[in-house]
């Protein structure tokens, strides 16, 4: 498997607002433990790690 990285979540905009909503009242530390935690629950929902190395090498590449 690839990694997709086109355009894939409906009303973007909303999920982005819901992001942006779940880190409200947050401090910089709170909001940095929940998005490590964020990124070890999805890649755990993705499981293989050839796509998550492949998103470690497009997150680095931007």
């Amino acid at each position: 498997m690839d990694l997709n990285t086109n355009p894939n979540i409906p009303d973007a905009d909303g999920f982005y607002d819901e992001l942006l909503g779940a880190h409200q009242d947050l401090d910089k530390a709170q909001s940095d433990a929940l998005n490590a935690r964020l990124i070890l629950i999805l890649a755990n929902h993705i499981g293989d790690r050839e796509v998550l190395r492949q998103a470690f090498a497009a997150a680095k590449a931007k």
